[in-house]
């Protein structure tokens, strides 16, 4: 099954929830009272943005607006991301959460069409993941930051044009590592090799949990252009990852299937981590912690990924 990047949330109107720390940013002067007699409706502001960049020491997200800046901005460290009505929670890759809220704004214009890009991004940076739209419900945005590890960040406002920007520090030290994803050109041309490299930066020593989580995160939006594709294969993230005497034990989350293919999240795992200094075998257990093979120096996959 191919995951690309999602581009619509529609059901996930979130409060934010669980949230250890609160940042409130102070709002923007209030604007005049209208005349007696007459309703002025309050401005809204329009997301029409959202980028993020590494620069020296910290990675930054930038949440550009259309019209006033929200009249109101909070953010805080959040467990998980849940979804209003439902309870589900909404995924975000990575070890930390940071939760932003945005009062007085939405990410759609008047016809109720989406007035940015995708609401759920992948960055290969060294602590942004991931940022995700959680809501856009009655004037009100929120989003959750995924990144490899909790720090300090800062919040703050520019103009012209209005952002609400957040800095975020990052790790002192980073190693290179490489992620397979399916190549989908390739795979339906019927050409091998059928996963593509790219380079994400981890932080030591956990590299190969890093590198896995990288993996769930999916592709860029540059990657995903090319022809990229995470194939989950009903899997929704990594719960452990030992290695031992070369041989790194995987064992995911979700209800594992091949989905009636051949090429199966194994194929982007094993490759994935083969390339990791000490790691020469792969086993790949289910959420029950049941794989094929699991004595012995080989790889090793649950039977329901078998084609």
């Amino acid at each position: 099954m191919f995951l690309p990047p999602r581009r619509s949330l529609a059901a996930l109107a979130v409060p934010l929830v669980s949230a250890t720390t609160l940042l409130a940013v102070p709002a923007t002067p209030a604007a005049a009272v209208p005349p007696a007699g007459t309703t002025a409706a309050p401005r809204v502001a329009t997301l029409v943005d959202v980028r993020a960049a590494h620069h020296p020491g910290l990675d930054r997200v930038v949440f550009e607006f259309r019209g006033p800046l929200p009249s109101r901005r909070t953010a805080g460290w959040v467990s998980r991301l849940i979804a209003d009505g439902s309870g589900h929670t909404v995924p975000v890759a990575g070890d930390a959460i940071l939760a932003l809220r945005f009062d007085g704004a939405a990410g759609h214009d008047q016809n109720g069409k989406p007035a940015y890009g995708p609401t759920r991004e992948t960055f290969a940076l060294p602590g942004v993941i991931q940022v995700v739209q959680a809501s856009d419900f009655e004037a009100t945005l929120t989003f959750g930051i995924g990144l490899s590890r909790k720090t300090s960040y800062r919040v703050y406002t520019l103009t012209r044009p209005n952002r609400v920007v957040v800095d975020i520090t990052t790790p002192r030290r980073t190693v290179p590592v490489r992620t397979y994803f399916l190549n989908s050109r390739a795979y339906a041309a019927g050409r091998t090799p059928y996963t593509t490299a790219v380079s994400r930066p981890v932080t030591p020593p956990s590299t190969a949990r890093g590198a896995l989580q990288r993996l769930f995160a999916g592709p860029t939006q540059a990657e995903y252009a090319k022809g990229l594709r995470f194939v989950a294969s009903g899997a929704t993230g990594v719960r452990s990852v030992v290695v031992r005497d070369g041989v790194a034990h995987v064992r995911l989350t979700g209800s594992l299937t091949n989905g009636g293919s051949t090429f199966t999240v194994a194929d982007e795992i094993m490759p994935t981590l083969k390339r990791l200094p000490g790691i020469r075998w792969v086993k790949i257990y289910d959420a029950q912690g049941r794989t094929e093979r699991p004595k012995g120096r080989s790889d090793s996959i649950p039977e329901s990924l078998e084609p």
